[in-house]
């Protein structure tokens, strides 16, 4: 049921950033001064008037965050199937309120679960193992990159980066299109929700996924290749490293996974035909 928490004026959105109070200590010197660190929200997720999740976010960007959670958690299967968005303010956090069809509301009731997401965990709340693993079919990607292109895809995600710059810490996920250049870029406290961000733009302005590839700056986990794939995404490109069960699903998902990528190196750990030589 909707929440009957008294709802707050909501002139654009929460912003991301907070400035606090702090005590510096630097060899023995104690200093009071300000800093500014990454706002966290809990947004919960309304479809149809039924509460399904509540995620810890930063509190930007919502409208994209919940089109593409919505699609990567396989709560819908094509935008047009979001009826309505409607982002607003309560005592204690934000509501997103989806109106989706019917047919996929009525799929969403059967295998409906009750969970509490953190920023840091993408399977909370799995019931069964099948809701974990699902089944994904392989990607039709052209997608293909330079090394160069990737290095400098990151060093544009850098420099966009605006919340990160301020805070350090967010994480980000960027689009580089099929000329190696970087779209849009999203951040976010989660790396998942970061990257349901970015899914989420890219599908409002109709961008054509098999072209591109999605550059994160985190660990390349299960659940960032599921999203990805889910999508028809197939490159991916990590700052960090993958886990082995990301690295199965790509391979099985027919995903380019790359990680550990540097200024002048890079791995890859699955389809290696879309990095050019």
């Amino acid at each position: 049921m909707q929440s009957t928490q008294k709802l707050l004026p909501m002139t654009a959105e929460y912003s991301p950033l907070k400035r606090v109070m702090v005590e510096k200590c630097q060899d023995g010197e104690h200093v009071l001064s300000s800093d500014i660190v990454a706002e966290e929200v809990p947004v919960a997720l309304v479809y149809n008037s039924i509460s399904h999740v509540v995620m810890l976010a930063s509190p930007q960007d919502l409208g994209d965050f919940a089109l593409g959670f919505s699609l990567s958690e396989g709560i819908l299967q094509h935008p047009s199937e979001l009826l309505d968005c409607f982002v607003s303010r309560v005592e204690d956090g934000i509501h997103i309120d989806l109106h989706i069809s019917e047919e996929r509301f009525n799929a969403l009731k059967e295998q409906r679960r009750n969970l509490i997401g953190r920023s840091g965990c993408g399977l909370c709340g799995a019931e069964t193992l099948k809701q974990v693993i699902r089944n994904i079919k392989p990607v039709n990607s052209s997608a293909l990159f330079s090394a160069e292109q990737i290095y400098s895809g990151f060093a544009q995600i850098q420099s966009r980066q605006d919340i990160q710059r301020q805070t350090g810490g967010t994480h980000a996920a960027g689009w580089l299109n099929a000329q190696g250049k970087v779209e849009i870029v999203r951040e976010d406290v989660g790396r998942h929700n970061s990257l349901d961000k970015l899914l989420g733009a890219l599908l409002k302005c109709g961008q054509d996924l098999s072209s591109g590839g999605v550059l994160i700056t985190s660990r390349a986990s299960y659940e960032m290749v599921q999203k990805s794939a889910t999508a028809g995404i197939g490159f991916l490109a990590a700052i960090s490293a993958p886990t082995g069960l990301a690295i199965r699903l790509a391979e099985q998902t027919q995903l380019t996974l790359l990680g550990f990528v540097r200024p002048r190196s890079h791995v890859i750990y699955t389809q290696a035909h879309r990095v050019r030589r």
